[in-house]
């Protein structure tokens, strides 16, 4: 399946027992040997009064607790699949419970829950909350801000996406100190009061060709900076999603398609 180009490997798990190892994943994840994939995607029991619990895998064989396109994916999933009718579903994830509702015309939109500031709860090494936090790379003195989507982002505002090293200061920054969980590290151009074009190097798997998460933080960045108002476009190198978010106490909620590949079997 794939979230605007950002592709992802679905396993039942559900009604077969599924348990993978880093380097089975990795094997998957491989375009070449395997099947290919930015994130792996397990539908497993709810643990809980959930409808189901949603598992995230990088393709380096990390576990992360949050993937926005990922979500959109599971829920025409787990209705394709019949493993329920519901247009309003609850999942179970690392990060806390997520709401996904079908639309009639197959876009899903997904309640992302608050975004988190506090810098120990990102994680990032910064004792003060502010609004932009500032880093050496490469020599140059680089802004960004800083925030949780359930994991963590770096946002960075530039006057042109498409001019951007994303590959260089991406892997920077997805690697700094600062950040001991690593980060996601999105490169922002304001277009103007309601668009936002979006580059997202995502940790674990490189510069994807979308990351809904990353475009929550990203609109969410342009609200706090005062540069964008809701709700936003966000265009990403796949396509666009659209983010909603009132403010601080308000949940971010973001609206975008999903789409099946293939179905297959294989062999570990």
């Amino acid at each position: 399946m794939h979230g605007l180009g950002n592709d992802f490997v679905v396993i039942d798990a559900i009604n077969q027992t599924v348990q993978l190892n880093a380097e089975q994943i990795k094997r998957l994840a491989d375009r070449h040997y395997g099947i290919g994939f930015d994130q792996l995607l397990l539908v497993k029991q709810a643990q809980s009064a959930a409808d189901f619990r949603y598992v995230i895998y990088n393709a380096d064989g990390t576990e992360v607790s949050q993937c926005g396109n990922g979500a959109r994916c599971f829920a025409l999933f787990v209705r394709q699949k019949g493993l329920t009718n519901k247009a309003n579903i609850r999942v179970e994830t690392g990060a806390g419970d997520l709401l996904l509702q079908v639309n009639d015309d197959q876009q899903v939109c997904v309640d992302m829950g608050e975004p988190i500031f506090a810098p120990s709860m990102v994680p990032l090494l910064f004792e003060q909350q502010k609004t932009t936090y500032s880093v050496n790379l490469s020599g140059n003195e680089i802004e960004f801000s800083a925030l949780s989507m359930g994991n963590p982002h770096a946002v960075i505002q530039v006057a042109d996406v498409a001019a951007a090293d994303v590959i260089s200061l991406g892997a920077q920054l997805e690697n700094h100190s600062l950040f001991p969980e690593r980060v996601n590290v999105g490169f922002s151009e304001i277009i103007d009061s309601s668009h936002i074009r979006l580059r997202v190097y995502e940790r674990g798997a490189g510069e994807t060709l979308a990351c809904g998460s990353g475009a929550c933080a990203a609109a969410v960045a342009g609200i706090q900076l005062g540069r964008v108002t809701s709700p936003v476009n966000v265009s990403l190198t796949g396509g666009d999603l659209t983010i909603e978010w009132l403010g601080e106490g308000y949940p971010v909620k973001m609206t975008g398609p999903a789409n099946f590949v293939f179905d297959g079997m294989i062999k570990l």
